[in-house]
């Protein structure tokens, strides 16, 4: 942690769709943020300039700093002016490293919105040892990936020591519902996934386990995939499909629980999936999504160039009435060892992955600037959850429009 740093955040990529976004969103809530000192950076000053211009006279003073996500001499300066970077420049396999690898040396703490699980694990791989010397808090998919599924779990799970005196040893996530648009950032980063893992098979093989971001990787027998097929869910009573970002969440959970010690039990079980709804009805919309998800990435992976002309290209996305009018609600049902059953949910009031996913990612950066002292926890790579846990439930409810709450 740089203690004498000018500023307590700067937000990296500030003049990208999702950047923009985040710096609305802080300037709009200054007066709950306190005495915060942040800053936005990006590679041009006449983009920053524009910016400025455009979030209008709350603005006008708001420091700019140079960076380039290529270049790490520019990198370094900008790290040793703050306490925390959060990042918005991907995909971030193509140019989200250089950054991560100075944060872990310059012992700055660091979060993005990556959803690039094969990422995560390199940078795990590479640079943990050095953060952890260094003091670098690093956590990644601290955006709508994967912040609800992860805090949504260890949330359950507090409730079910609370009301049980133990946690729960299998918990399911259901999208119950969800509205929101997608941006060429998001459609980017899925189609590099995509071509990674044609180009190089271990990276396949890697995506298809869900424990590939624990640090032992112990598999609990049986475990369900990460992305499960069309099914009628007993407990929910409806049908359910692949949820397309399980994927992500699945592995960022299941590193919770080991980076907790296990604190979920090892023979924690978890995932995700999509309701429907009932009958025929149910079954015929969970075939047609399944079918509509396939045929997506058959086309990143043989005609990316087509699917790039039909989705929206880099810094494009959904509109801000398009982000006000989003939302989701997600529902977590528990069971413990002994057979006890818990049924929370978390909400949202914006678009998952940008109206919502802004906010959630300046509160965690705040969070780490603000409310974790180097003491309380140490260098590395976290999760939300094992790093923030119900620090950030509080913040997210006050400030971000997300509810956390028992159902039954």
């Amino acid at each position: 942690m740089n203690i004498d740093a000018s500023y307590d955040l700067v937000v990296f990529g500030a003049t990208g769709f999702v950047g923009k976004i985040v710096c609305g969103y802080l300037l709009d809530h200054a007066s709950a943020m306190g005495d915060l000192k942040w800053a936005i950076a990006a590679r041009s000053q006449t983009k920053l300039d524009s910016l400025k211009q455009s979030l209008g006279a709350a603005a006008r003073d708001l420091p700019t700093l140079i960076a380039d996500a290529t270049d790490e001499s520019t990198l370094i300066d900008l790290c040793h002016q703050t306490q925390v970077v959060i990042s918005t420049v991907g995909p971030y396999a193509l140019h989200g490293e250089t950054l991560v690898k100075v944060c872990a040396e310059t012992g700055t703490d660091y979060g993005d919105l990556t959803g690039e699980v094969q990422w995560v694990q390199q940078m795990i791989a590479k640079y943990e040892a050095i953060a952890q010397q260094s003091g670098a808090r690093i956590v990644h998919c601290c955006g709508f990936d994967s912040i609800p599924s992860d805090l949504g779990v260890y949330y359950l799970q507090q409730q079910a020591k609370i009301q049980f005196g133990e946690p729960c040893i299998r918990v399911k996530m259901r999208v119950k519902a969800a509205q929101g648009g997608v941006s060429g950032g998001t459609a980017a980063s899925g189609i590099n996934l995509i071509q990674e893992a044609i180009a190089n098979p271990d990276t396949k093989t890697a995506l298809k386990n869900p424990y590939i971001l624990c640090p032992n990787k112990t598999e609990t027998p049986n475990h369900p995939p990460a992305l499960i097929p069309v099914q009628a869910d007993e407990t929910f009573g409806e049908w359910i499909t692949p949820f397309v970002m399980a994927g992500v969440n699945t592995p960022i959970v299941l590193r919770s629980n080991a980076l907790q010690n296990w604190d979920y039990n090892k023979d924690f079980q978890y995932d995700e999936a999509m309701l429907s709804g009932e009958g025929i009805g149910g079954w015929f919309k969970a075939q047609s999504l399944q079918v509509g998800l396939n045929s997506l990435g058959i086309a990143a992976a043989i005609a990316p160039a087509l699917l790039e002309k039909i989705i929206p290209a880099p810094g494009e996305g959904p509109t801000l009435e398009e982000q006000e009018k989003g939302f989701y609600d997600l529902r977590f049902w528990g069971k413990t060892a002994s057979g006890k059953t818990i049924m929370t949910k978390v909400t949202g009031d914006r678009d998952p992955g940008y109206g919502s996913t802004a906010k959630i990612l300046s509160q965690a950066g705040i969070c780490l600037a603000k409310d974790l002292s180097e003491f309380e926890k140490q260098g590395g790579f976290w999760t939300p959850a094992s790093l923030f846990g119900a620090t950030l439930i509080t913040r997210l409810t006050q400030y971000s429009g997300l509810t956390f709450a028992v159902l039954s």
